[in-house]
């Protein structure tokens, strides 16, 4: 019978606890541990950098063909307001693995580490019975389990220190941020790393599902999650889903807006990415969105692929199946590309969970959080998280179940184009943007859905209509909540003297000399270009 996290003592001096739950009586009455019911398995599908904006289930006008993603959000709860908590890879993967946001537990850029001892779903699973099982990339440094019982795929790239962010020359551009080749290079390709990688990811993926089904019908319950890197930049994929969009007149974005016209960060942003001096033709545009268009249609086979496994297993049956993604992509829009902003089309993702026998498919509207899915899983098997830890993600039960539910979305960034902490708070139809030093933007998405009046900038003896007044008062009440809620001196403190520890350690590797037969993160055996994060002999980098 595995542990009831509730009833473990906080301290050795501590009494347990009753729990407020039996375990494996679950809001939906799920079979737990010592339950006679069949417990469902769960089946977790990420992508990297899919827009939620871009696709045909959240908006009609969209030109990607994804039949089988459309076919499984038919079949499910759709959330048609999820945001990332981080508009960043690791960041955003690493809240959503804790349910924690991410300055909680360190998550400031790519090139973060989270401790081994923050619970993730995959513990909590786990201590349920379950096989934890992760297929693709997660951007671990250093523990690569991190909850995991068995781990498929090694990550795409292993993370490094060397990406961390430098805010003590926030004027200098680093030489590995994004730049303007995804797009000027954008088109075909034979093969690529990411296709190699994707292709291993769903290789192991389905090879972990024949396997269970081998084991008989007195196997664990598994959650696989199957963490894909399309259709991130950059923006190329093979012919087949190139051709997919022959004689499409790929739509150019719907907002331009002129470099000297931006707001303070994306301004920012433009230069870190090299893009400030860019004038992209109308094809070139066209054939970057074209190649991210063939990319998503890619991850939708690989959906596809999956599922059939799933019915050939005859596990569909008893499979909850979730689908999401990290953080999404601007293609253009606004000038922007790539992620690391709050609009919309950066921040917001796709979400909807199959449940094949609970819960009827219907679409939520109310604003929710991928920090929410530790929380839900854990509803799913019929435990709580563990009452005296942090846990900044909420359930979604009552949404998945047509009641009321929560309606608010928190996140944080200090990545790439940040100068000091980047905050949003989206609740109901309003969007807040808080920075201490790129002031506050403020959005009504209902009445302004492509982000194109700040409201932040009205005052008080400039608004007229009742609308204008509402936004000034909704905009003092934002400030007085996040003045409340985020410290920024103290935060800012704490992500600079991370980034300095990070940079001293990246430093002592590539600086440091090597003593013979060793090669070093940056310096690989017969190359003077870099390589291999971690140092290895000569006899043992052949495989001896």
């Amino acid at each position: 019978m595995a542990p009831d996290l509730n009833s473990l003592p906080s301290s050795p001096m501590a009494s347990a606890t009753r729990p407020e739950r039996p375990v494996g009586g679950g809001p939906g009455g799920l079979g737990g541990p010592g339950s006679s019911a069949k417990r469902p398995n769960i089946l977790y599908i990420m992508a990297d950098q899919l827009a939620a904006p871009q696709l045909k289930m959240y908006n009609p006008e969209s030109q990607i063909k994804t039949p089988n993603l459309d076919g499984l959000a038919a079949k499910s709860v759709q959330f048609d307001s999820a945001y990332c908590p981080s508009p960043l890879c690791a960041p955003s993967r690493m809240s959503m693995i804790t349910g924690l946001l991410p300055m909680g537990i360190g998550a400031y850029d790519n090139a973060s580490q989270i401790s081994s001892d923050i619970p993730t779903y995959a513990h909590y699973l786990r201590l349920q019975g379950y096989h934890t099982a992760l297929a693709g990339k997660m951007h671990f440094i250093g523990d690569q389990l991190h909850g995991y019982e068995t781990r498929l795929t090694s990550d795409i790239y292993p993370g490094d220190f060397g990406w961390a962010v430098n805010w003590d020359e926030p004027d200098t551009r680093l030489e590995w941020y994004h730049n303007a080749s995804s797009i000027l290079q954008a088109g075909t390709c034979i093969r690529s790393n990411q296709l190699d990688y994707d292709e291993e990811v769903m290789y192991k993926s389905t090879q972990f599902l024949y396997e269970h089904t081998r084991q008989g019908p007195d196997a664990r319950p598994f959650s696989l999650t199957v963490s894909l890197t399309h259709p991130h930049d950059p923006y190329t994929i093979e012919e087949k889903y190139w051709d997919m969009y022959e004689g499409v007149d790929i739509a150019l974005p719907k907002v331009r807006i002129p470099n000297e016209e931006q707001d303070a960060h994306s301004k920012r942003l433009l230069k870190v990415c090299d893009l400030w001096d860019q004038d992209f033709t109308d094809d070139q545009i066209k054939r970057a969105k074209r190649a991210y268009f063939g990319a998503v249609s890619y991850v939708d086979d690989c959906v596809g692929r999956l599922l059939k496994v799933l019915k050939q297993c005859r596990l569909d049956d008893n499979t909850i199946v979730v689908f999401s993604g990290d953080h999404g992509d601007m293609l253009g829009e606004r000038n922007l590309w790539y992620k690391m902003s709050y609009f919309e089309s950066s921040v917001r993702v796709p979400l909807f969970i199959h449940h094949p026998h609970q819960f009827q498919p219907h679409r939520v509207s109310q604003n929710v959080s991928t920090l929410d899915i530790l929380p839900t899983m854990c509803d799913f098997v019929g435990v709580k998280p563990y009452k005296d830890l942090p846990m900044d993600g909420i359930s979604l039960f009552p949404h998945l179940e047509g009641k009321e539910g929560h309606d608010t979305v928190f996140a944080e960034y200090t990545g790439e184009g940040t100068i000091s902490p980047l905050m949003m708070i989206r609740r109901g139809d309003w969007k807040y943007i808080t920075c201490p030093t790129d002031g506050v933007q403020l959005f009504n998405l209902k009445h302004d859905p492509l982000e194109l009046r700040d409201l932040a900038k009205l005052t008080k003896k400039g608004a007229q209509s009742e609308h204008e007044k509402e936004a000034l008062e909704v905009l003092e009440a934002f400030d007085a909540e996040a003045a409340a809620r985020w410290d920024f001196d103290a935060i800012t403190k704490q992500v600079v003297l991370s980034q300095r520890k990070r940079r001293l350690v990246c430093l002592h590797f590539s600086r440091a000399p090597s003593p013979a037969g060793i090669t070093t993160p940056t310096t690989t055996a017969g190359s003077s270009t870099s390589g291999p994060r971690f140092p290895w002999t000569s006899s043992s980098a052949g495989g001896a």
